[in-house]
């Protein structure tokens, strides 16, 4: 099995350890979200990896965090720290592919004391919660750091 794949694998299960199967909530819709972020109401964290930001572009406005962070799951939730000043109470949305990382990310920061973690389910590419990010045509730039 691939090393990437078995991170995702070893991460995901760190974090339903963690946290256990409890829906995670709330959500919000690519459109949303990114009205959310351009009006300076909430921090868009893109948990995804170097080479996924790099092949489709990020949101527009988005932060960098990737999930599979050296230091692992605390390492990953003092990242996101740093990218909301320390403030756990901070508004914050997640997008990765398809939704399914941010599900087990939102749960696991939730556990962690963040009181207030949105996920765009939808993600970048499309799931059933929508169309996702790229097919709604919203603003995607160029990755040019941290890939």
């Amino acid at each position: 099995m691939p090393v990437s794949i078995l991170r995702h694998l070893t991460f995901a299960a760190a974090l339903l350890a963690a946290t256990g199967f409890a829906h995670a909530t709330p959500d919000l819709a690519a459109p949303d979200a990114a009205a959310a972020v351009a009006a300076g109401k909430i921090t868009l964290i893109d948990i995804r990896t170097p080479p996924e930001w790099k092949e489709t572009g990020v949101a527009r406005g988005a932060k960098l965090v990737n999930m599979l962070h050296p230091q692992g799951a605390p390492g990953f939730a003092n990242a996101l720290l740093e990218q909301v000043k320390g403030d756990r109470n901070a508004p914050i949305a997640l997008i990765c592919r398809t939704g399914n990382r941010t599900t087990q990310v939102q749960r696991y920061l939730q556990s962690q004391g963040f009181t207030q973690v949105y996920n765009v389910k939808e993600g970048m590419a499309g799931s059933a919660a929508g169309p996702g990010w790229l097919k709604r045509g919203l603003p995607v730039e160029t990755c040019t750091t941290q890939c």
